[in-house]
């Protein structure tokens, strides 16, 4: 008996010892079995609330996407519903509040819905979790979250971009159930200028800490010194106790490559009471930089030991680069010289809306590098860890902007587009929440994302002085009524600060919380400069506004790059929003002092259109459903040394090109403001009515092209001797092949080539990937095209095709890439458009494989099988 007390004794012992010798920290995805309600319920936030009829997901969610697209109701001041044909069912005498109950949408943010939603999740944790600190993590809710944990309020976020944390540890059952209840008010449905989505959609973790840890964001890794031989590096960690007893504690850092090895390393000794800062100071021999086409990563181990004990560790990727922008010569990254080809993109991604998998960022990010994109301005908002992870690892610029309105909101009840007649309670945005949250959304912002390489600069803002009305005052005061966008304003600094100590206030307002945000940049990071999208440059440097940034943002604005370089020579000038256009990238590329550019816009985006059902606009290198656009392939050709040819075509009666038999092409149809922005309409198609004059559209990079019809030549031309850099062939159209044959130095360089498509004979699918991983979030895409008998594209003869997806994952969205698409983006089926479409599967939790079959009638593609590991 005693020999058994004994052996049950020192089990007991061996396993408490076991239990103790790792304390370290537990990250848990804490994305499933959420249950969700569309609509308040004021008891939700209650424990014992009974949810049983709500529906179960998985985030994260963005219900405004899933609920699809509607056309508005028109809303008066008065808040008073407008009759119309679509709403005629209403009631006669129906208020805004009882409009509720229906579908509000605007052409601000895509026709879509947002609401008022509740979440609750139920998780237990074990007796032994009891003496761990357990927080809470949020990517991101849209919008005016509010959380609790076992009915106790945790806290409320307005800001529906910023991640955040809370301390469930005080109001936890240890052994029993444990419910969190968040519910998001996005009843301000008009509160931003494009699509934002709603709900949890971003990812979140429970995180399980011992008490004596490192806080969320609390690792700053900065390289001060770098050279060929030698990299320093420092690492800033911040330690908690909550032990309420001073411990010596022992800080183990070790720095490995990208292939795991350890490269160096450093170890700290400190008594640590409640809170302590340890610096640690490393070099690594020989460093690999973080280059655009060799983005090598590190990885810093931080590990926190109690005597023998490890408290807790964290993993910290970083980048060992230098990056620098000057008045003269623009950006350098590792002292070479780059020119910055940008590009702007919201955070919504098509069919998914704002829940994005990271493997549809990398497949957007890919596309984007394809064409000799190196940079991506997060327009306006901060976005995704895992966003920022993927630009590190694939070698991508990023200019991280904070807001898009600060104290004063920007209009967004109408649009130039079409009205979408919100009352002003709809259209309530961030502007109402800047005073109070704005410094603590900032430098939450910074503290998460200090330590990715691809962010070269924090952006303060873009086009405040909208929303500053004497600005443009000013600006009109000195220019008079111009053409904004074309006309080149007075530089004399002299006359401008006259013209704005006239219209503008004794305190300017804009220049305090402009100089009042760079101080908390800079009070949170001063390896970075700080930037902002200006509007008006001229206006700004004349108030003080473009001195109080370190890089001059230039919206739209590349008829001033001259002015400003030569008023104010010590000025770093960037395009931070430009529309994408021959001229607006020669503006950028003949001037070494211009650092770069960021195109409006990368990848379409919804919101910002109008009427309905245009939910967006078609003025980006890639589509909705991420197939490039013709402007993408214009884009290549001047990013790209690579030689590229491509023709796109349009019926002249069509065309935005007029033709003259002796005066030869002229331009039509651009004056208005939004062709500054669109692209030409243009098709990849070569079907048209016989003898049809049909304008040819030629877009290259190589010396010389030349087109031909069915073996035919209609000549050779050089791309530069056309003022718009393309190249225009007038053709009578006959059925066949329509090639462009592109020449350097005399010999062929590249081709491409239209053929007349036929009837529908077939179809195929495709996938970007050959295999997922089971884990919930891995995603292929499969690219669908109708062919006829001869394997053509058929871009002219649109049907309504069915995804058949069986197996070990599931059809997570479809989309055609159109504008004008308002089909269901979670349906299995819609009809294609200019003959393609694309389908998006993910990964479930089993393993197996995956077979995919598409139909269009009788007609059916091969079956496409995937495995899933």
């Amino acid at each position: 008996m005693k020999q058994l007390l004994f052996v049950g004794i020192l089990s007991f012992l061996i396993f408490s010892c076991k239990q103790n010798e790792n304390q370290s920290r537990e990250t848990i995805d804490f994305n499933g079995h959420w249950k969700f309600y569309l609509g308040d319920e004021e008891k939700a936030l209650e424990k014992d609330f009974n949810d049983q009829a709500w529906r179960e997901l998985r985030l994260p969610h963005d219900w405004s996407i899933e609920m699809g697209y509607e056309e508005p109701l028109a809303i008066t001041q008065k808040g008073e519903v407008k009759k119309s044909a679509n709403n005629n069912n209403l009631p006669s005498n129906i208020t805004a509040e009882q409009a509720n109950e229906y579908r509000k949408t605007a052409s601000s943010t895509g026709f879509v819905q947002g609401g008022i939603a509740w979440y609750r999740k139920t998780f237990r944790l074990n007796k032994g979790d009891e003496n761990k600190n357990i927080s809470i993590e949020f990517d991101g809710i849209y919008t005016r979250s509010t959380v609790w944990i076992n009915g106790h309020l945790l806290g409320y976020r307005p800001n529906g971009y910023i991640s955040f944390d809370y301390d469930l540890t005080p109001y936890l059952n240890f052994g029993g159930d444990n419910v969190i209840a968040v519910k998001v008010d996005h009843t301000n449905y008009v509160d931003s200028r494009w699509y934002t989505g709603s709900g949890i959609y971003r990812n979140v973790r429970l995180v399980k800490k011992s008490n004596i840890n490192i806080p969320t964001w609390g690792v700053q890794i900065t390289t001060p010194n770098i050279s060929a031989n030698k990299a320093d590096v420092q690492i800033s960690t911040e330690l908690k106790n909550i032990e309420g007893v001073a411990s010596d504690i022992k800080l183990v850092v070790d720095i490995k490559d990208g292939e795991g090895n350890i490269v160096t390393g450093a170890e700290s000794v400190i008594t640590l009471d409640k809170e302590a800062k340890v610096i640690s100071k490393v070099s690594i021999d020989n460093p690999r930089l973080w280059e655009l086409e060799d983005p090598h990563l590190y990885k810093a181990h931080i590990k926190v030991f109690k005597a023998s004990v490890l408290m807790d560790d964290v993993v910290e990727k970083f980048g060992i680069r230098t990056a620098e922008f000057t008045a003269d010569k623009g950006f350098f990254l590792n002292g070479k010289s780059v020119k910055i080809k940008g590009v702007n993109l919201h955070h919504d991604a098509g069919a998914v809306g704002t829940a994005v998998p990271a493997d549809v960022w990398r497949r957007r990010i890919l596309q984007l590098k394809s064409i000799g994109c190196n940079a991506i301005r997060t327009a306006h908002n901060p976005y995704a860890p895992e966003f920022l992870d993927l630009c590190d690892e694939l070698g991508i610029l990023v200019d991280a902007e904070f807001y898009d309105e600060w104290s004063q909101d920007k209009e967004k009840h109408t649009t130039r587009l079409g009205a979408n007649d919100a009352p002003e309670s709809f259209t309530d945005g961030y502007s109402s929440y800047f005073n109070e949250w704005g410094e603590r959304d900032l430098k939450d912002c910074i503290r998460r994302d200090f330590n990715h390489p691809s962010i070269i600069m924090w952006s303060i803002g873009n086009e405040i002085e909208w929303t500053f009305p004497y600005y443009s005052q000013t600006y009109n005061g000195v220019n008079g009524k111009v053409k904004y966008y074309e006309y080149i304003p007075n530089y004399d600094s002299i006359t401008n600060r006259k013209a704005f100590d006239k219209y503008s206030p004794e305190a300017d307002s804009l220049v305090i919380i402009a100089k009042q945000l760079v101080s908390w940049t800079k009070e949170m990071d001063t390896t970075r400069p700080v930037t902002i999208g200006s509007v008006l440059p001229v206006v700004g440097l004349a108030s003080g506004l473009g001195q109080s940034v370190d890089v001059l943002g230039f919206n739209y604005r590349a008829v001033e790059y001259d002015g400003a370089h030569k008023q104010y020579p010590d000025l770093k000038i960037l395009g931070s929003e430009n529309n994408g256009t021959w001229e607006e990238w020669k503006a950028v590329a003949d001037r070494d002092f211009v650092a770069g550019i960021f195109t409006w816009t990368g990848i379409a985006y919804m919101g910002e259109a109008g009427p309905y059902p245009r939910k967006g606009l078609n003025l980006s290198f890639f589509d909705y459903a991420c197939f490039k656009t013709p402007r993408g392939h214009f884009y290549e050709c001047l990013w790209k040394d690579d030689p590229k040819v491509y023709i796109g075509t349009a019926a002249l009666s069509q065309s935005e090109y007029t033709y003259d038999k002796n005066k030869g092409f002229s331009i039509e149809m651009r004056t208005d403001w939004l062709r500054r922005w669109t692209w030409y309409d243009i098709d990849d198609t070569w079907n048209y009515a016989n003898d049809e004059a049909v304008v040819v559209q030629g877009y290259t990079n190589c010396q010389e092209a030349e087109l031909f019809l069915n073996g035919k030549s209609f000549g050779k031309q050089r791309v530069n001797d056309n003022e718009d850099h393309v190249i225009k062939w007038l053709v009578p159209f006959t059925k066949g092949e329509l090639k462009i044959v592109g020449y350097n130095n005399g010999v062929v360089a590249d081709e491409y080539s239209l053929k007349t498509a036929g009837a529908l004979s077939s179809i195929s699918i495709s996938s970007d990937v050959n295999e997922l991983r089971a884990n919930h979030y891995d995603v292929a895409h499969l690219e669908v095209n109708l062919l006829d008998k001869n394997g053509i594209i058929i871009p002219n003869k649109d049907v309504e095709i069915a995804f058949e997806v069986s197996g070990a994952a599931n059809l997570l969205a479809v989309d055609n890439g159109w504008e004008y698409n308002v089909q269901s983006h979670k349906a299995n089926h819609l009809i294609t458009h200019n003959g393609k479409a694309l389908g998006i599967i993910q990964a479930g939790s089993e393993s197996g494989t995956v077979s995919i079959r598409v139909n269009a009638g009788n007609i059916q593609s091969e079956t496409l099988t995937l495995k899933v590991n």
